[in-house]
């Protein structure tokens, strides 16, 4: 029992539920903490309580209150150090989240600088570590009597008391947040039409307006875009917000498996089929009845896969391999590729039935670049993803840093952004993002402030001249070709913006 090491166990609870009551009624976070450390002195009877925080970082530990013998200072003592990350006993409590008792620390064995030293020694001590509700350590307890005392029947109620204290912090902070007004940025509402996509550009208010026009229709849908424009979100959007969102949501990778083990992937197996196959085992398609399943990079799909997976397409049914019997379904297919593939038709690489009838409603989504206005957005929202992750505090972003981002071309779109971002985060040690914690691969030298038309124009230029030039391995009269521009104007360009692709082949002139 949590209370039965203390006497008058009654009395206590009373006066816990009291503190619980008091502390939530704070006016505000110094009160709060304040009123804590003030309150955990008088339950545990200790002259001194203290409060230690980690700070966002999760790396150093600060004291952030502090009760000694009737005081509570409303700042703490400049003379004390910032952090203690060199005190072992604290280090040991934190790191090991184990409750810390000394029934006597006189016997100088243990290193206490992190104890006021003024009046008589100290003999008990109690450090208890602070657990949030996902069970993360975020910070410590201490409690210390200079007389004897018993301290350890009070570490659990002390533990919950924190825990508490924690949520009480964090929910301020959130209110703090939300009443928040960014100058410049107002907050943007969220809409059923949005479909949980983010971004307010013309480009994605197009992409979700052809969402709208094929959400309730069995069509089949072949998203295409380029690499990270989030093929496998949109997919999901329409599959979420459509009228079979209580069913199934499959995905499966095309090029991730070999031709065979993707048949069987597909279709299933019966028992005997191959060696190996000792048991039955249902296919993805079967797998995905009554709702839906992307095939993502089905540009990569074998040639011999093509033909049963329009079958698939045109009589909605399948059998199984090593099956005599087909078996009808009803699977809604959303199909999605980085490939051109109506160049690989002409190329013989695809199968021109199977894109005419995966073509149904082709969604062109766009590239980051295309997307004016939505980098901050989005930029912010996978900051606050990553800290709410990371359990820390979330950050705000400097003007500098936002205009570098809007001045990058992002060739790897909204993947490449939600990783520097996430990189970002794990960076900055402050409260603010600035541009120093951005790795970008082609990040201009001049500072933000000097990013005029030109400069920013000459980025984006670079971006889809090195997009066009890695999806045609290098050749630069195929790209070119698709650029609709000469090969002399192509070469005065790169000569100008200094890329030099290594062509594994060129063709002639």
């Amino acid at each position: 029992m949590m209370f039965s090491q203390i006497d008058q166990p009654l009395a206590y609870a009373e006066s816990l539920l009291g503190m619980y009551c008091d502390l939530a009624g704070a006016r505000d976070e110094a009160t709060l903490l304040a009123d804590f450390v003030t309150a955990v002195a008088r339950l545990s009877g200790c002259e001194l309580s203290q409060l230690y925080l980690l700070d966002a970082t999760h790396t150093d530990l600060g004291l952030c209150a502090q009760y000694l013998e009737g005081v509570t200072p409303p700042r703490l003592d400049e003379a004390l150090p910032a952090a203690y990350n060199d005190e072992q006993l604290l280090q040991f409590a934190l790191c090991q989240n184990r409750v810390l008792y000394l029934a006597d620390l006189g016997s100088g064995l243990y290193q206490t600088d992190f104890l006021p030293d003024a009046g008589d020694p100290w003999h008990s001590l109690l450090c208890v570590p602070l657990t949030s509700t996902l069970g993360a350590v975020q910070g410590l307890l201490l409690c210390a009597s200079r007389a004897p005392a018993a301290l350890q029947g009070f570490a659990g109620s002390l533990g919950v008391s924190g825990a508490f204290l924690l949520a009480q912090l964090s929910l301020r902070r959130h209110w703090q947040r939300s009443t928040a007004v960014i100058p410049g940025e107002p907050e943007a509402q969220r809409r059923a039409s949005d479909y949980g996509l983010i971004g307010r550009s013309q480009a994605m208010r197009q992409t979700c307006r052809l969402i709208s026009k094929v959400l309730h229709s069995p069509y089949t849908v072949l998203l295409q875009g380029e690499t990270g424009t989030g093929k496998e979100v949109v997919a999901r959007a329409i599959h979420d917000y459509g009228p079979r969102c209580s069913q199934p949501f499959i995905v499966q990778n095309c090029a991730a498996l070999p031709e065979h083990l993707l048949e069987s992937e597909l279709f299933g197996y019966r028992k005997g089929a191959f060696t190996g196959a000792d048991r039955d085992r249902v296919g993805l398609f079967e797998s995905a009845d009554g709702g839906t399943l992307l095939l993502d990079e089905v540009g990569d799909m074998p040639l011999a896969l093509q033909a049963k997976l329009l079958r698939v397409l045109q009589e909605s049914e399948i059998r199984p391999l090593g099956s005599n019997d087909t078996r009808k379904i009803d699977v809604r297919i959303i199909a999605a590729t980085h490939r051109d593939l109506a160049a690989m038709v002409s190329a013989g690489d695809f199968r021109e039935d199977l894109y005419y009838r995966l073509g149904q409603f082709p969604i062109e989504l766009p590239a980051l670049r295309q997307r004016e206005g939505d980098i901050p957005q989005l930029a912010r929202y996978f900051c606050d993803k990553t800290c709410a992750f990371l359990q820390r505090e979330p950050l705000t972003w400097s003007d500098t840093a936002l205009q570098l981002l809007g001045a990058y071309a992002f060739p790897g779109n909204v993947r490449e952004l939600k990783g520097l971002v996430e990189r970002a985060v794990l960076l900055c040690d402050g409260r603010e993002l600035l541009p120093e914690h951005l790795l970008l691969r082609h990040r201009a030298q001049q500072d933000a402030q000097t990013l005029n038309l030109r400069l920013r124009m000459e980025q984006v230029e670079r971006g889809l001249l090195l997009e066009c030039l890695h999806k045609h391995a290098g050749n630069r009269t195929n790209a070119a070709r698709e650029l609709g521009m000469s090969r002399r104007a192509l070469h005065y360009r790169l000569a100008r913006l200094k890329i030099q692709p290594q062509s594994r082949k060129e063709s002639c002139p």
